[in-house]
């Protein structure tokens, strides 16, 4: 298709679609994975792009086709790297401590806080539970378990300790 051959702009541009529209169409249906609408607006954008750049399309300057190709390709992958662009956060960008703190650790140390738990006597499980887990004090854990205010104390120290012992055999160092 050669412009300076032929009569005015609009007869030039109705032969270039004539000639490519189809095989553009096919290529931009395939470029869009196959979406009609975005091909279509695929192929339009193309053909309002030559219709700015006429004189680019000189044949002597190479494939009108070929053009029209490169034209429909890199507006696909325009679009593509805005979309991903829109969607993507930067690095810089992502705020610092905005969300929630990582209990991660907290919630693992739980578990073996519990898992160590079990392997305590129900004695001294009962006496912790009441006045470490339930916050009570040594006269109402005494209450609550029907044993002397001595023996919930000795109870809880002797506790503590074999609770720290299980908690090292666990691997949790002080």
């Amino acid at each position: 298709m050669a412009t300076e051959s032929q009569g005015s702009p609009e007869a030039l541009m109705q032969q270039l679609h004539d000639e490519h529209a189809a095989a553009l169409w096919g290529y931009s249906l395939r470029l869009t994975g196959q979406d009609r609408a975005r091909a279509e607006d695929v192929v339009q954008e193309t053909l309002l792009r030559a219709w700015r750049n006429f004189p680019a399309l000189d044949e002597s300057h190479g494939s009108v086709r070929a053009w029209l190709f490169r034209v429909a390709k890199n507006i696909v992958i325009d679009e593509w790297r805005t979309k991903r662009s829109q969607s993507e956060i930067a690095v810089a960008d992502v705020p610092e401590g905005a969300g929630e703190p990582d209990r991660t650790d907290q919630l693992l140390l739980s578990w073996v806080v519990a898992d160590a738990l079990t392997r305590l006597s129900a004695e001294h499980r009962a006496v912790l539970l009441e006045c470490y887990y339930r916050g009570r004090s040594v006269a109402e854990a005494s209450r609550r378990l029907g044993i002397p205010e001595g023996t919930v104390k000795s109870r809880t120290h002797y506790a503590l300790r074999a609770l720290r012992l299980a908690l090292e055999e666990s691997g949790v160092v002080a």
